[in-house]
């Protein structure tokens, strides 16, 4: 046996409270029956620009229960497009992208996430949309023969996101830029 085999540091423990906690947030275990084709690789957008993500790779450590590599600060899962090549692709319909998005899901659970998609929790909270309302959309909606936007029902939607138990504790998030504490 060599010498590598031996070290019980290369060895891979598969970590299935994190399966678990995936297979909670989505259709139960659909991680399990990926069985590393790569076919989620060949049409995928964020593969072409990033030489570091890989939706194949991050099913592995999916299927490994590594999720202290995936669930960290500046984790490559906010590089997926959420095109859905990979669920179109996958022979085993796996959908390694609701499994990413249950990753992502998990990450702002923890409050991790990226500036952008903060700045976006915080104008969707603010005003209930996911981008800020200008002149130009008034006009694009003119132009096109829409109506007006409907004033959102900001008091439903704090009702929506106020935690079940009325504790108040939501996941914490930084404000952003610019933002009050």
């Amino acid at each position: 046996m060599s010498e590598s085999r031996d070290n019980k540091q290369d060895v891979v423990r598969v970590n299935f409270d994190f399966r678990r906690e995936l297979a909670a947030k989505i259709e139960g275990n659909l991680a399990g029956f990926c069985y590393q084709c790569g076919a989620c690789v060949g049409d995928c957008p964020a593969t072409t620009y990033s030489d570091d993500f890989n939706p194949r790779e991050i099913m592995l450590k999916v299927l490994y229960g590594l999720g202290e590599e995936l669930l960290v600060e500046d984790s490559i899962l906010w590089e997926c497009t959420n095109c859905y090549n990979c669920h179109e692709r996958c022979p085993q319909e796996v959908k390694p992208v609701e499994v990413i998005i249950s990753l992502k899901n998990m990450l702002a659970d923890r409050g991790i996430y990226p500036p952008a998609v903060d700045k976006v929790i915080g104008t969707f909270e603010e005003t209930g949309r996911t981008t800020p309302l200008s002149g130009a959309v008034d006009r694009q909606r003119e132009r096109y023969g829409l109506p007006p936007l409907a004033p959102v029902p900001m008091d439903e939607i704090r009702a929506l996101i106020e935690p079940a138990d009325g504790s108040g504790d939501a996941p914490a998030r930084s404000p952003s830029e610019g933002e009050t504490p």
